[in-house]
């Protein structure tokens, strides 16, 4: 007897050593967890595998449906709530009845036993490893509460390939969040990690369903379930594919995470449902778009400062159309989407009003000669006019009135952040597009045009936010006034449904050589703006804002919903302007006196490109067509014109200013243009 106390004394001493050796447990903090980013109302954007490679997606137990649990302490540790971690009354009949029948009929491991072995991550078959499992239980049971062991395994559990955690089990095998399961589901997650790779529902279905069928059994047994839903949810089919991850905003949400790599977890402004839906419209208008060409989106609530949608292209992972770049933030030239604000500032300082007039001609303004998109002219026009039919001369004369460096300021106030050549003042060709500008940049412009010339920040980042968009000033982009105008002269052009309804206010815009094609609208709460183009700036012939940004644009207005927000009722000094008669002062633009207007534009001129330039349109040798076009665009004559090129003639005779032909092969090419009058003109360039 005292050999035997003796040696049960030593035993617990042994115990007792090897116990308080054991080194500290991490916390769940500790854990790592997969990067998450979520939308305004915490719902999955895109998560990002923990550094260990494991798609462990952080979740607190609340957010689990209670049915799973249940289940799980049904099937793996009916005494979970009444043992100390170690529950010898299991223990001693999963001896007893593997005794009776010579193999393990049912094992005596608990939860916390499981949650010990999951966070030591070695095998626990020797009899070494099990004792220590079981010394680790205890301690698991002396420092943290059950609620904490269950969260442990929530987070831990194995579910098959790089899957850890009921959150990523539950988004990988049934595409949803596991706040509501069915009976079937939650058994199939219980059932699970006993064998997951053995019983992974896309490489052994069968093997998954026996188990999770059995799961339900148990259920049933223990009466979490009835035997009528057990039954019912044992007859449901199996799906033996995997969903994939969410990944919703995917340039917003890897910028989140690369300005703040260690936070867990990223809360956006952005609306999940908004997001995805018109992820799926840009897919959708970039599948009747050639391969290399893409779009950008951006929606943002101009009322409340948050950006609501971004779309960088149309898919992140599409290398022909460099899915990679996030075009949102992509510095291009805005082509006339700037043109509001000149008049803006036109309409502030008095240089004109809506119902002005000025005259659209050809000029010369210190050698600097703009010509309209179409290279034709309206003659007398008013302001308003002008601005509708977004002619060049009126907006280069308006900015020469009012100063280009305002116009720079006045974007600068608003948060947008323009790129100019350096070392050179900004000049008239900014108001066509002579600088550069992102589209976060021109919906932080605008959405201060909406707002009557108040500038405002536009947030993506809920709280804690690493991601700053733009930094506006506090004073005024535009007086109150002049900004209703323009909104009130937008609101003009044709809308999409009702040519009366005046619900939307927008611009568009086509960079030169059409690099770029823009549209920029705005109602009483939202800005929506779009580009389309090629994400390495080469040209899309005879794409402009018009016909491919603009339809874009009202296809995002009506997903916002089909009631718009009406626009502000303008300010009393702006009404006035609109019911008032113009003062004669003002009856035409007071613009700067110069010399040296041209009076016509007779003679015949190559425009686009200049002689000797090198061209690289993509062309494949004997296959016309796969590559860009060139085009050729010039000035003055009188039409009919022919075309030759390499001196044979090009088949018939044309109105257009332009020439667009597909060359079979690279090399020089000599293009030369005849008007109806026999004047000519003529350049050599280089194709590849």
């Amino acid at each position: 007897m005292l050999a035997a106390a003796a040696l049960s004394a030593c035993g617990l001493l042994k115990v007792s050593h090897d116990y308080h050796s054991l080194p500290a447990l991490p916390r769940v903090s500790d854990l790592s967890l997969s990067s998450v980013v979520l939308d305004r109302e915490d719902r999955l954007l895109r998560a990002f595998t923990s550094h260990d490679d494991k798609w462990r997606l952080p979740a607190e137990l609340e957010a689990v449906d209670p049915l799973y649990f249940r289940m799980l302490l049904a099937f793996e540790d009916k005494r979970f709530y009444q043992h100390g971690g170690i529950d010898i009354r299991a223990m001693v009949r999963s001896v007893y009845y593997s005794l009776r029948h010579g193999r393990i009929i049912s094992g005596g491991s608990t939860l916390t036993m499981q949650v010990a072995r999951l966070l030591d991550e070695r095998p626990t078959k020797s009899v070494t490893r099990k004792y220590e499992q079981l010394l680790r239980a205890v301690q698991l049971e002396q420092t943290y509460s059950k609620k904490d062991i269950l969260r442990f395994y929530m987070l831990r559990a194995p579910f098959g390939g790089n899957l850890e955690g009921v959150r990523a089990a539950s988004l990988t095998w049934f595409g949803k969040e596991p706040s509501r399961l069915t009976p079937a589901e939650a058994a199939l997650l219980v059932a699970l990690p006993q064998s997951p790779e053995a019983r992974r529902p896309d490489r052994s279905p069968d093997r998954a369903r026996t188990a999770r069928n059995r799961v339900l059994q148990v259920a049933a047994r223990e009466g979490v379930l009835s035997p009528e839903a057990a039954s019912s949810a044992s007859a449901e089919p199996l799906r033996a594919k995997r969903f994939a991850m969410p990944l919703l905003a995917a340039h917003e949400s890897r910028h989140a995470r690369l300005e703040a790599p260690t936070r867990p977890v990223h809360r956006l402004t952005l609306d999940r449902d908004l997001q995805s839906s018109l992820e799926a419209l840009a897919k959708r208008k970039a599948s009747v778009m050639p391969r290399p060409v893409s779009l950008a989106i951006l929606v943002a609530d101009h009322q409340a400062g948050e950006i609501l949608a971004s779309i960088g292209a149309p898919d992140l992972l599409d290398t022909a159309r460099e899915g990679h770049v996030d075009m949102t933030r992509a510095v291009r030239s805005p082509g006339s989407t700037l043109k509001p604000f000149i008049y803006g500032l036109a309409f502030e300082e008095g240089v004109g009003l809506p119902e002005s007039f000025i005259v659209d001609r050809a000029t010369d303004i210190a050698g600097y000669q703009p010509t309209n998109f179409d290279q034709a002219y309206q003659g007398t026009v008013t302001l308003r006019e002008a601005l509708q039919l977004s002619l060049n001369t009126p907006a280069v004369k308006l900015l020469e009135a009012v100063g280009p460096s305002r116009l720079i300021a006045r974007l600068k106030r608003a948060g947008a952040e323009p790129v100019l050549e350096k070392g050179i003042a900004p000049g008239l060709a900014i108001s066509l597009g002579g600088l550069g500008l992102s589209l976060r940049d021109l919906t932080q412009s605008y959405a201060a045009l909406a707002r009557g010339g108040e500038p405002v920040s536009l947030r993506i980042c809920r709280r804690d936010c690493a991601v700053a968009l733009a930094d506006p000033s506090q004073n005024r982009m535009l007086s109150e006034k002049a900004a209703w105008l323009v909104g009130d002269i937008l609101s003009g052009l044709p809308q999409a449904h009702s040519a009366e309804t005046r619900q939307i206010a927008y611009k568009t815009g086509t960079a030169y050589g059409y690099r770029d094609a823009w549209a920029v609208g705005f109602d009483g709460k939202h800005v929506v703006a779009i580009w389309s183009g090629r994400a390495d700036g080469t040209p899309v012939p005879g794409k402009t804002g018009a016909t491919v940004a603009v339809p874009i644009l009202f296809e995002v207005f009506q997903a916002l919903g089909p009631a718009r927000v009406p626009l502000p009722k303008g300010p009393e000094e702006a009404l006035d302007v609109l019911n008032q008669e113009i003062p004669a002062p003002l009856r035409y633009a007071r613009l700067p006196r110069r010399q040296g207007n041209v009076a016509s534009a007779e003679g015949l001129t190559i425009a686009y490109p200049p002689n000797g330039a090198e061209l690289d349109l993509g062309i494949v040798p004997g296959r016309q067509g796969q590559g860009q076009p060139l085009v050729v665009k010039f000035k003055g004559g009188t039409g009919p014109f022919s075309f030759l090129v390499n001196g044979s003639p090009l088949k018939g005779q044309h109105q257009d200013r332009q020439l667009i032909w597909h060359p079979e092969t690279s090399g020089f090419t000599d293009v030369t243009i005849l008007d109806s009058r026999g004047r000519s003109a003529g350049i050599t360039v280089f194709l590849q």
